[in-house]
């Protein structure tokens, strides 16, 4: 269903579709939209995607029909020989499928593009990126080359958690020392495939969004506030702590979208953990 005065996602070909895309192209079949998926093992993929089985970075599928909408999720590699990742050849490879041009294109990349800048002055999409290591740069490269061959508008998730992405509340319960006072960003899965169907429906979105919650926090907060509600001893600290991380600024991402279901991790841990907060 698309409100008068939005755009319609129309037929959508997910990239990659992996837990985010299924995720959602669920959502946008719900809405009565098309959905196709490529990915190298469709085997999984819901009923009511229309299923490609293709390795893009062997070679460019055939006869892919003409989108009016793609969503990239593809998963950075770490760097070939050469210093490139998945980006190169499957972008490529993509833009060569292509019979016509997409009048949407999203790539999702990551908030890691900042693990150069530790600090605590929160970080804004004007900011520029500062990669550290080679995923970085691989991520980064795929932002560059999906916006000159494809015109994406760029969406970088923070840590995504929600059901089946619970890997804080394994490393409470098993207690993996933590670094209590590392900045940390996240979003919740549900609020991030929300974002990406708002940046499909929206008329002219932002060329860069940053997806993250209201609330940047010291990792600490977040292992106290899980052990808590799970009844057990907080894991151990990190012994020295590294005070690293980052604090990125989720202010365009709710303009764009409007209120979260979950700003902040203490909702989202609650419901995960079958409680209110």
């Amino acid at each position: 269903m698309t409100v008068p005065g939005e755009r319609s996602p129309g037929r959508t070909l997910l990239v990659g579709c992996g837990k985010l895309g299924v995720a959602l192209g669920e959502r946008l079949v719900a809405g009565g939209q098309e959905v196709l998926a490529i990915r190298r093992t469709p085997g999984a993929l819901p009923s009511g995607f229309r299923s490609i089985a293709q390795d893009l970075r062997l070679a460019a599928p055939r006869d892919l029909p003409s989108c009016d909408s793609i969503v990239i999720t593809l998963p950075p590699d770490a760097p070939d020989e050469d210093g490139e990742g998945i980006y190169a050849a499957a972008l490529a490879h993509l833009a060569e499928a292509l019979p016509s041009h997409p009048s949407r294109v999203l790539f999702v990349s990551s908030t890691r593009v900042f693990e150069g800048r530790p600090g605590p002055r929160p970080l804004t999409e004007a900011d520029a990126p500062a990669p550290a290591g080679s995923r970085a740069h691989v991520l980064l490269d795929g932002e560059r080359l999906a916006a000159r061959l494809l015109g994406a508008r760029v969406i970088r998730p923070a840590g995504i958690y929600g059901p089946g992405r619970e890997s804080v509340i394994r490393r409470v319960r098993e207690r993996v020392p933590v670094d209590y006072s590392r900045r940390t960003n996240r979003i919740h899965e549900h609020d991030l495939v929300r974002l990406l169907d708002a940046m499909l429906r929206a008329e002219d979105p932002p060329p860069l969004v940053h997806a993250v919650d209201q609330a940047p926090v010291p990792m600490g907060e977040v292992v106290t506030f899980v052990a808590d509600r799970l009844g057990v001893e907080a894991p151990p600290r990190i012994e020295p702590e590294g005070n690293g991380g980052t604090v990125l600024d989720g202010a365009l991402m709710r303009e764009v979208l409007g209120s979260l279901r979950f700003p902040s991790f203490r909702e989202g841990y609650a419901e995960l953990l079958g409680g209110s907060d």
